[in-house]
């Protein structure tokens, strides 16, 4: 309706359409920018990778019932860094469309199996979103540590 329009028609007439229009343009605005405001996660890597990963599927995570179902790990990768520390890398994916917050813990083994005690062993705190894929690093505390474990809680 134009200006002409409404000048030629009651003044009542064209204030009830713009009260009936313009919340309906409104609401229609809103439903179609927020309807793209999901929980998914987009990742752009490059096509052609330079470092070649070792991933390795391993038997050393260890997840509580509640978080196995939400966030899967999709490998591991170890090597030795400088000094002849273990360095391991766990990736991880969340396959609901919500965000996971969880907690993990490393535990360091020596040669011999046994467990290496050490001041940091405190579980760390961690969110995932919907879809994402995170990487975890780390580096052994001492050049003693030759293998290692982790665990995965869900944190409330």
């Amino acid at each position: 309706m134009t200006a002409s329009d409404c000048s030629s028609r009651r003044k009542g007439d064209c204030s009830v359409i713009q009260y009936r229009v313009v919340p309906l343009i409104i609401l229609l605005t809103c439903t179609l920018l927020l309807g793209g405001c999901g929980a998914t996660m987009n990742t752009i890597e490059p096509a052609g990778t330079v470092a070649q990963r070792q991933m390795i599927s391993d038997k050393r995570l260890i997840t509580d019932t509640g978080l196995h179902n939400r966030v899967q790990p999709i490998g591991i990768n170890t090597a030795t860094g400088a000094g002849g520390f273990l360095k391991i890398q766990i990736e991880l994916q969340n396959t609901k469309g919500s965000a996971a917050k969880f907690t993990y813990r490393i535990e360091w083994f020596d040669e011999n199996g046994m467990i290496i005690n050490t001041p940091t062993a405190a579980s760390i705190p961690r969110m995932i979103e919907g879809g994402e894929t995170i990487a975890i690093t780390a580096t052994a505390p001492t050049d003693r540590a030759k293998d290692f474990r982790i665990k995965f809680l869900e944190s409330p």
